[in-house]
């Protein structure tokens, strides 16, 4: 992964709890994740789910390879697909990472990526992840005739399901 993250985005957001009344959540700080945590998760998920919303307000989830890149989910997909065409509509979404019992959601807006080197980078970053040759789908993508989407987060809560009263975390990111 590049390590040109700002000291900023390396110290990460501040957590807090989440508003979730009738869970019996604690109102102190102890047991609150660090953002490290989070970040962990989602670097080493193989598969997310991505939650969108159709345009007749359906809710639609699909699982996807992916990347956590620079306080960022990043994403391909074919431009006809569902997630896309929702995405078009409306680009809030909802990214999960693989793993229920250590659960980190993301909630976020997804916008096309438009830097070809970046997505250059994308593209050499995943394939060395997920070991599957890009060849034919590259072209598509540094054209942009393909989209490759970057999912700003707007919050992001984490949970480990074995402690979840004690662990349960929001972080939120300026807007």
């Amino acid at each position: 992964m590049p390590t040109k993250q700002t000291a900023s985005k390396q110290a990460g957001p501040k957590p807090s709890r989440p508003h979730a009344p009738g869970y019996g959540l604690p109102k102190t700080s102890k047991g609150l994740l660090p953002w490290k945590w989070a970040e962990d998760r989602l670097t080493k998920s193989r598969e997310y789910w991505i939650a969108t919303t159709c345009p007749d307000r359906a809710p639609h989830v699909m699982v996807v390879w992916g990347l956590w890149w620079e306080n960022e989910f990043c994403f391909s997909s074919g431009s006809q697909s569902r997630k896309v065409r929702n995405l078009d509509g409306n680009s809030k979404c909802v990214i999960c990472n693989e793993n229920a019992d250590e659960a980190v959601i993301v909630e976020g807006v997804a916008e096309r990526m438009r830097d070809v080197p970046r997505i250059r980078e994308y593209l050499s970053i995943y394939q060395r992840k997920y070991k599957f040759d890009m060849a034919g789908m590259a072209d598509g993508m540094i054209s942009l005739k393909e989209p490759v989407f970057v999912v700003k987060p707007k919050k992001v809560f984490g949970l480990t399901e074995k402690a979840f009263a004690t662990t349960a975390t929001r972080w939120k990111f300026a807007e």
